[in-house]
């Protein structure tokens, strides 16, 4: 039987040039023309927030309600878990081990979260991103030499870091908003009865919101968070004024001599103490949304001095009557303000789970960029800034999981021990990852880095030893999450990449398939119209025009080959909207485009298409009114090919049917789009 491509026209060889694609090459699946997942992108390329040389007030404010809310609510409940006598490993209460730890938290604090992370982690940015998945591009971008399999070692660790950020961001809204509504008990022991309902009906509200963004839920946050800080620090400087002793918490002595000297009960507080820095990577990872320079100024100026006087306090309190260790924080409050105090931390700690929403957001959009993940649909909230994004499937997911904690666990001392594992663990994978950036990227010395990153990892590495201690009393669960996340994750990124290299195959590259259709094109009938072929960038022939051509030898009188991008910015003039290129031949009826948007715009390639001039298009006008516009579909199936496990085919293959609808994003008509399916085995 004869080939139906050579019937019509030569099947195009050669080598795949190595120009970057509109969509990712697996998408149950259609071609979108939005940039590819795994290439990154230049090292130019601005996407931060733009600040001109001044922090806005605004912008402080908004990193307040939405950054800080993690690390800002610890207070309400650090303190008596270290000290909470149902701990497996409870530490007594004594004036010796109540300033131990209030000096711990104090050093531990500020050694990871103000040294490391604001100071540090925080210029390691891509372009203007921050978090594990920047560091993983980063860490990606500059392997040399030998360094490239230790670079690639990193990259793998720090895709499990961010799964076990993931997990992070499922655990936070359970226990900061579960901790709040549990305070009620301090008003009445017979309001119990309404924490979970209080709590579920928050935790929806919260995820309900979501889709107005960040800017947005930031703005209403902020003045919110405000208060909070002021309150924080009011309290604190009230029990500090009961029992001014505890201010020699604040040398490293007392931190030294309660870990040397008591290493026995010391070692097990640090599981606990990690819940004092529980949004360090939130912070990190949010730094998109709002830029460096905002959130390390609220972090030195405001959120820092907040927490460490209102730590002081309940160490004060503490010290006056051992019994006030449970409920330290609301105890520092008189009694006939507890009520509005019992509000406020309510609304703090919904707050609190807006930093890892937000993070997760930034998390799964970077790590659906370096090919980790599908094609997700993420809405850009603001046209100032690029990085604050609202991620659908990410925010129903985490709404999800939140709901099935609080009920699987329905308090907050029983999630505290699953709390800390996930954070520390991201913490020592990040603080890896930045001192190999800091070697590669920037030249530090060798000796800087033994010494420094030496005294940072072991820091790091102590907390995670504690905190492995509580893995059969429910640390567990972040693992496993974490493990899921990961493996979802590694799979995607594996089983993408076998289904590449077969579909670069078949498409091959356009100028060779265009040159062979001129050739040949007596053997094709030519029928009125305009063909809008979606293509993943000017180097390959999309699919649907191969077989089209292939099984029916018909082409249309005018054929478009376009392709989409999106720009780092929020809007692109009219004029800079379009690239037509006629690929070398000006007489063949085909002509390649490139339609260009801002993230700010929902790009709508009929409209785009009309600006293109008949001079550009040989002559013509394009006929879009009845113009047919195709889309190449991947249907995926498991084959026999040792490519990997079968178990991870399919997960591979259900992992793709979150991708998100080609048509509806490009805004075509329903009534002339065409999809062409192809099978692909993986």
């Amino acid at each position: 039987m004869s080939d139906p491509v050579a019937a019509c026209f030569p099947r195009a060889s050669g080598t795949l040039g190595s120009g970057s694609e509109g969509s990712s090459p697996v998408t149950a699946q259609t071609d979108t023309g939005t940039p590819a997942p795994g290439l990154e992108p230049p090292l130019d390329t601005p996407r931060g927030p733009s600040l001109g040389g001044t922090v806005r007030l605004a912008l402080v404010v908004g990193a307040l309600g939405v950054v800080f809310g993690d690390i800002g609510t610890s207070p309400i409940y650090a303190l008596q878990t270290i000290f909470n006598p149902g701990d497996p490993h409870p530490v007594p209460v004594n004036s010796a081990n109540v300033y131990g730890v209030v000096s711990l938290i104090f050093w531990s604090v500020t050694i990871i979260v103000t040294v490391f992370y604001v100071g540090l982690a925080m210029r390691a940015d891509n372009d203007g991103e921050g978090g594990i998945m920047a560091l993983i591009t980063l860490v990606r971008r500059h392997p040399v030499g030998r360094g490239r399999k230790a670079a690639l070692t990193l990259a793998a660790l720090g895709i499990f870091g961010a799964a076990l950020f993931l997990g992070d961001s499922m655990i936070t809204p359970a226990i900061s908003v579960l901790s709040a509504v549990e305070g009620v008990k301090t008003v009445s022991s017979g309001l119990e009865a309404v924490i979970i309902p209080a709590t579920v009906v928050i935790i929806v509200l919260l995820f309900a919101v979501q889709k107005r963004g960040t800017a947005v839920i930031g703005g209403w946050f902020g003045p919110i968070m405000c208060v909070w800080f002021g309150a924080l620090a009011v309290l604190g400087i009230g029990g500090i004024a009961r029992n001014p002793g505890i201010l020699r918490a604040l040398s490293p002595t007392y931190a030294i001599d309660f870990v040397f000297g008591h290493f026995g009960i010391a070692f097990f507080a640090l599981a606990a103490v990690v819940l004092a820095f529980t949004g360090a990577e939130a912070l990190y990872a949010d730094m998109g949304h709002f830029g460096r320079k905002p959130i390390s100024r609220a972090w030195l100026f405001i959120v820092f001095p907040s927490v460490l006087l209102n730590y002081m306090g309940q160490g004060a309190m503490i010290l006056e009557d051992s019994a006030n260790v449970s409920g330290s924080f609301f105890l520092l409050a008189p009694e006939l303000l507890r009520i509005p105090l019992l509000v406020l931390a309510t609304a703090a700690t919904v707050i609190a789970a807006q930093a890892v929403i937000s993070g997760a957001f930034s998390v799964a959009a970077q790590a659906s960029e370096l090919g980790y993940l599908p094609r997700l649909r993420i809405a850009h909230t603001s046209a100032q800034h690029f990085g604050q994004i609202y991620v659908p499937w990410i925010n129903w997911l985490l709404m999800a999981s939140v709901l099935v904690l609080v009920f699987a666990f329905r308090t907050s001392e029983a999630l505290a021990f699953a709390y800390g594992m996930a954070v520390i663990g991201t913490i020592t994978i990040v603080s890896l990852l930045f001192l190999y950036v800091a070697r590669i990227r920037w030249g530090t010395p060798k000796w800087v880095l033994a010494l420094g990153g030496g005294l940072l990892l072991g820091i790091d590495l102590l907390f995670l030893a504690a905190s492995s201690t509580k893995i059969v009393h429910g640390a567990w669960l972040p693992l496993l999450i974490g493990l899921i996340a990961f493996t979802v994750m590694v799979t995607w990124q594996h089983g993408r990449a076998v289904v590449t290299e077969e579909r670069q195959r078949r498409e091959g590259p356009l100028q060779a398939f265009v040159d062979g259709l001129r050739e040949s094109k007596r053997k094709a009938a030519s029928v009125p119209g305009t063909a809008v072929f979606l293509g993943r960038g000017k180097d390959t022939a999309p699919l649907a025009l191969r077989s089209i051509l292939e099984h029916t030898c018909v082409r249309h009188s005018q054929i478009v080959i376009l392709s989409v991008e999106t720009q780092p910015v929020p809007r692109v003039p009219d004029e800079e909207r379009l690239v037509v290129d006629a690929l070398v031949h000006d007489r063949d009826a085909i002509i390649h485009v490139t339609a260009r948007f801002g993230y700010m715009e929902t790009p709508d390639v009929p409209t785009a298409l009309r600006a293109v001039e008949p001079e550009q298009s040989e002559g013509r006008e394009l006929d879009l009114d009845r113009a047919v516009y195709y889309l190449s579909a991947i249907q995926l199936r498991v084959g026999r090919a040792p490519t990997m496990a079968a178990w991870r085919k399919h997960l591979f293959i259900a992992t793709s049917h979150i991708t998100a609808d080609a048509a509806e994003h490009f805004k075509l008509p329903r009534d002339r789009t065409v999809i062409v399916g192809s099978h692909i085995e993986v």
